[in-house]
This record gives structure tokens, sequence and C-alpha cells, in this order.
């Protein structure tokens, strides 16, 4: 009998202790949680989309000569910056008043530095407006709403001879147009990116850092370079429907402005192996989507000049013209 009782007492000991390690166990060990993957891309586009959206908005974010020339002379002059993207011994040359030089890969630092956003306007001038308008692009997509870049850049102000050279190119040598229509491609993926970063805010930091660095240059292309062979491109053309069906370059897509560059229209239809040239009529609405894809992962470039160095005469659009040229006042 006793010894039944301690075979018995064992036995409740020995299922008590396995109940206890058990449910301790259960406690204190930390449920697997599954890896969260997210496609970058993706995300940064989500961010871009739900704060402010401006490629499909506001761009591009023009300033004209005569308005900035205004600001400039009026009571509110202080409140306006300019600054000037374009090589120091130009600038040195003659630049507007008050005018700061400062390079295209400091320009987010800069504006950071010296509180700009409290301004009422930040205008940024070049040679042509190309290049201002890349680094425009990348301060509006940073969330900075009161950036400009010059129309037709220093041009447009006192120094024609890039737009007129531009201008008469197109004139003499323009190029054969197509009038039918190309299809875009079918949807598919988004391109790469792989910052390591989670979030669309951490993600758009590190691209935009990364295309500051790289500068304006590769996120140009010349009508020289496209043209030795058209095949080698993605190209889009950026007007309404139209417009892009009186004549376009040879291949060339049409995509709507504010309208089919959005993940619910038609941004997937973009290739993610091959360079994407965008055009418009001058190069500056182009700089602006070239940067904002850019940012994203893909080799998208702008064509210098637009259609107004590609077949001037028979342009849709916004042209150079002589007029456009102030000839207002610089200082050295």
């Amino acid at each position: 009998m006793k010894e039944r009782k301690l075979y018995y007492l064992l036995y409740l000991f020995i299922a008590a202790t396995f109940v206890f390690f058990n449910v301790g166990c259960s406690e204190d060990e930390d449920p697997i949680t599954p890896p969260v993957t997210i496609v970058e891309s993706e995300e940064l586009v989500k961010y871009l989309e739900a704060n402010g959206d401006f490629i499909n908005t506001s761009a591009p974010a023009m300033i004209t000569a005569t308005d900035l020339n205004a600001l400039l002379s009026g009571p509110d002059s202080l409140n306006v910056t300019v600054i000037d993207v374009r090589g120091a011994t130009d600038y040195a040359a003659g630049h507007i008043k008050r005018a700061v030089n400062v390079t295209i890969a400091n320009i987010l630092n800069y504006y950071k530095t010296n509180n700009l956003q409290n301004k009422t306007k930040v205008v940024l001038t070049c040679y042509t407006g190309q290049s201002a308008a890349f680094a425009t692009s990348v301060l509006r997509l940073a969330g900075y709403s009161n950036v400009f870049d010059l129309k037709w850049g220093m041009c447009s102000w006192a120094y024609p001879t890039r737009w007129n050279d531009a201008k008469t190119y197109g004139q003499t040598n323009p190029i054969t147009k197509q009038t039918t229509a190309n299809a875009k491609n079918t949807a598919g993926n988004l391109s790469t990116l792989s910052t390591g970063k989670t979030t669309g805010a951490e993600i758009l930091a590190v691209r935009l850092d990364t295309l500051l660095a790289q500068g304006y240059s590769p996120a140009s292309i010349t009508r020289e370079t496209v043209y030795a062979n058209l095949s080698n491109y993605y190209i889009i053309n950026y007007w309404p429907v139209s417009e892009y069906d009186l004549g376009h370059i040879e291949g060339a897509v049409q995509y709507t402005p504010k309208a089919d560059l959005k993940l619910a229209t038609f941004l997937k239809t973009l290739p993610t192996n091959k360079t994407i040239v965008v055009y418009c009529y001058t190069g500056q609405t182009s700089a602006h989507i070239a940067v904002f894809l850019r940012a994203l992962g893909y080799d998208a470039k702008s064509l210098s000049f637009g259609a107004n160095r590609l077949f001037y005469d028979t342009m849709p659009g916004t042209k150079w013209v002589d007029t456009e040229c102030k000839n207002y006042p610089v200082v050295l």
C-alpha cells in the first residue's frame, strides 16, 4: 500500500513538473514572426502619391523671367531667394542680383541649412532651365513646395545664345515625324530599389541624395545620341494625345501629363530593362519627370531642348522666340 502511494505521488510530481515546464516555455518563447518583405519602389510611389504627388499635380514648377523680375522689384523681394546652379565662372561673368551660386550636388543641404522653407519663393536658374528643373524636382519631391525653376533659364534673363542655337537647329534639321500611334507595354513590375530602408520617407531620402551626387548629366540625353539608335530606347512623348497625333519621334509612346504615371494607371508599363527617354516641348518638364523616374530606380533621361530642337517649325506647345529674352540687367 505504501509503495502504491509512493508511486502515485511520484506520478503526480512528474505530471505537474511537465505541465509547469510546458506552460512556462510557451509563455516565455516569442511567436515566430515571418520577415516583412517590401517592394521599395512601390513603397516610394505610394509615399509620393500620398504626400503631394508633385509629378501628377504641380509639375512642372516654373516661373517666367517677367514674373521673377517683378518679385525682385517688389516690396517682398527679400523673401525671394534666387539660386544659380551654373558653373562658378559663368556665374561670376554675370548673374541675377542677389542670386547665390550653389552646385546641384549641394542644393538640398543649402536649402535646409538656410531655412529656405521660410521664403515666399525659391527660384533656381541655370543656362537653359533644364538642369535647374532637375534640381527643382529634387527639392519638390523632398516636400518643399516654394521652389520653382526659371523658364528658359538665364536665356530668358539676359543670355539667349543656347536657346537661339537650339531653335535654329530644330528649324534647319527637322526630324521625320511619325503620325501613327505606338502602344504602351503590358503592365509588369516596377523597377528594383535596394536602399535597405523600409519606409517611403527613408527610401526617398536615400534616392534623392543619390540623384544629387550623380548630377544632371546622367539624367539628360541629346537628340544625336537618341537618333544614333532609336531602338535602344523606350521613348515617352509627354504630351496630350491630340498633340501626339500631330507627329512624334518614331516609336515614341504617348503618356498623358499628370495622369499616366500613377500606380493606378500606367506607371507599371515602363520597362525595367531599357533606358527611358522622356521628351516634352522644352526639356524642362521632361527633366522633372526624369528625376521622378530615376528616384524610382529607372534609367530615365530627359531629351535636351525637347521638340524645339527636333522639329521647331511644326511643333505644338511652347516655343522659344526672341522675345522670351527680356535682357534684364545682371551683376558681376
